[in-house]
């Protein structure tokens, strides 16, 4: 099977020579590059062409994670639709292989593989990776959890059923909610394990889990969260992430940044909730163009990770 690999960028200048030197290393060879970019001020393009990219534009009033996405798998041809983040890298160069390696069970819709972070991602964020991405592969997975920084998909039923383009987030849950109904299954891959830089600043995190939230909602009608739910995440998960840091001997260091982590995750899950549905410019400058970010790696498999240049 052909694979495309589309990747969604804005601003990615700095990030995005890591990523596509990893996929250079990748044993998957011969695949299509494609990136959509939202109207980057930085080098990005330049970058993206400069290892053989072809750029398709979307305008940052347009730009929607379900758009951004329909817009780069419409321009795709491979029967494999790879979506990557620009701010994620592969850490093996089977990463490609891995990834797609499920798809010769004709039932998997998507794929999805780890995701890890850095020596800068705060040490909650290092906690809900570990929870939401196992060590422990999954070849049929019943439930639609999945994500899009790291994922796979078959293009012939992206065609059937696009990605939704009014969603604030989560399009990827919504596909994959769709996918099992029609009686397709997911497939988890550990072993196509890539690093994602987060390193957001209380206000980013919170918006992260605002727009997710108001997203879920809209795919969940039924769904609840409520102040007494706020308070109940931020007391359980503080209290978990003390005791994994005090156990690992880094309490101190990260004591702050647990706080106002896991208040700013579901403050915002609880405000998500409460949103309007109105989808307006100011509210996409809110969502979808905040500040920066940063990069290193971890451990893991019997096989040589890809060295980078820059460490």
């Amino acid at each position: 099977m052909s694979v495309s690999i589309i990747i969604r960028a804005f601003n990615e200048g700095r990030h995005l020579p890591r990523l596509l030197e990893g996929l250079r290393q990748q044993t998957l060879k011969d695949v299509e590059l494609i990136l959509v970019d939202s109207g980057s001020m930085d080098d990005t393009v330049v970058v993206a062409t400069s290892y053989g990219a072809r750029v398709v534009h979307i305008a940052p009033q347009e730009f929607t994670f379900g758009r951004s996405l329909n817009l780069g798998v419409q321009a795709a041809t491979g029967d494999l639709a790879v979506i990557a983040s620009a701010h994620v890298y592969p850490v093996y160069p089977d990463w490609l292989e891995r990834l797609v390696e499920p798809f010769q069970d004709a039932q998997v819709a998507l794929s999805y593989g780890k995701q890890r972070g850095m020596e800068t991602t705060k040490f909650s964020e290092h906690q809900i990776f570990a929870l939401w991405f196992p060590e422990q592969s999954q070849p049929r997975q019943a439930h639609p959890f999945c994500n899009n920084a790291n994922a796979c998909i078959r293009r012939a039923l992206w065609q059937e059923h696009p990605y939704d383009e009014t969603l604030t987030g989560l399009e990827d849950l919504a596909w994959a909610k769709w996918a099992l109904g029609q009686g397709h299954t997911l497939a988890y891959v550990a072993e196509a394990e890539i690093i994602h830089i987060h390193d957001e600043r209380p206000a980013g995190v919170f918006r992260r889990y605002e727009r997710e939230a108001m997203a879920f909602k809209r795919i969940y009608p039924e769904a609840h969260f409520s102040l007494y739910d706020v308070l109940r995440m931020v007391t359980g998960n503080v209290l978990s992430d003390v005791r994994h840091a005090a156990r690992q001997r880094v309490l101190w260091s990260n004591f702050a940044s647990i706080l106002w982590f896991r208040w700013m995750q579901f403050w915002g899950t609880y405000r998500g909730y409460r949103q309007s549905a109105e989808w307006n410019w100011q509210l996409r400058q809110t969502f979808y163009y905040p500040r920066g970010m940063e990069a290193e790696h971890r451990a893991g498999r019997d096989v040589e990770r890809i060295r980078y240049k820059n460490g």
